[in-house]
């Protein structure tokens, strides 16, 4: 597939949207909230159902933020949290990250959560989110990285779930171990080591209800989401074997001794001023 495709291994599936829901910029975008000022212009780029993009907005009451997915479906559902929670200043639109359709230094703050380990180039997306930053602006991004997720107790089930995952994602065209290499993409992309703030944060599950919740959109997912289509028809599992997968997420999840990491790579990375461009402040 060309460099600038890829596929989104996970879909849209109600299993999916039951993660992507829960999320919230507190326990999403915790490094980038410090940074934020009232007046802010912000592009949240893959949006999906729109609860992250919604909290930015309620951050920044006397500014403005665009959703934008590259999936136009999921944007009408975005626009149903916007408008539950009476919020008038955002907007939706569908975008592809590698070529924005907005100009130069349009935006105080380009955010993007769980992207880059989906798209065809993220140094080529990374470029074009700096490219509608203002000077002085922000460019924010978290994503997971599979191969440093752990758990207990230890299923070899989910063993051959991890390696699939990774498999099935790489023929996609994305990259599941993105997190590890934001940093490495961002010094790629034309951003000086000075200018990027690198980290890391986590998602942790260890509650009797939370490992129940996320096993069992695991479970769920790995036989009824796209990413189980996609892993069936292109020949990386069968289905039984993922019917196997997901009782086995099952099973761990009623361990009472079950718990699970989820390990993100962070950048907060700020675009250096042209000192021959007048740019209004953050």
């Amino acid at each position: 597939m060309p460099k600038e495709t890829a596929v989104y291994t996970h879909g849209h599936h109600e299993s999916v949207l039951r993660s992507h829901t829960w999320r919230t910029a507190a326990n999403s975008a915790a490094y980038l909230l410090g940074s934020l000022k009232p007046h802010m212009k912000i592009l949240d780029i893959g949006c999906g159902p729109g609860t992250i993009t919604a909290d930015l907005a309620a951050l920044v009451p006397e500014g403005h933020v665009t959703g934008v997915d590259r999936a136009a479906g999921i944007l009408d559902r975005a626009r149903a949290t916007a408008a539950e929670r009476g919020l008038t200043n955002v907007d939706f639109a569908t975008a592809d990250v590698h070529a924005l359709d907005y100009p130069d230094d349009t935006f105080c703050v380009v955010h993007a959560h769980q992207v880059l380990q989906h798209v065809g180039d993220p140094v080529q997306a990374l470029r074009e989110m700096r490219r509608v930053t203002k000077p002085t602006g922000f460019i924010a991004v978290r994503d997971s990285d599979y191969a440093a997720m752990t758990w207990y107790p230890n299923a070899p089930a989910m063993d051959d779930w991890l390696d699939l995952y990774r498999r099935v994602a790489r023929a996609n065209g994305g990259e599941p171990d993105a997190g590890r290499r934001l940093k490495s993409w961002a010094l790629e992309a034309g951003f000086a080591p000075a200018d990027i703030n690198a980290s890391s944060s986590t998602w942790c599950y260890s509650a009797p209800d939370e490992t129940d919740w996320w096993s069992g959109l695991w479970a769920d997912r790995t036989v009824a989401s796209a990413y189980a289509d996609r892993a069936t028809e292109n020949g990386h599992a069968t289905a039984g074997r993922l019917e196997e997968i997901s009782e086995a997420w099952r099973t761990w999840g009623k361990q009472p001794d079950a718990w699970f990491s989820v390990l993100h790579g962070e950048i907060l990375c700020r675009k250096r001023e042209d000192r021959g461009t007048a740019v209004s402040a953050l």
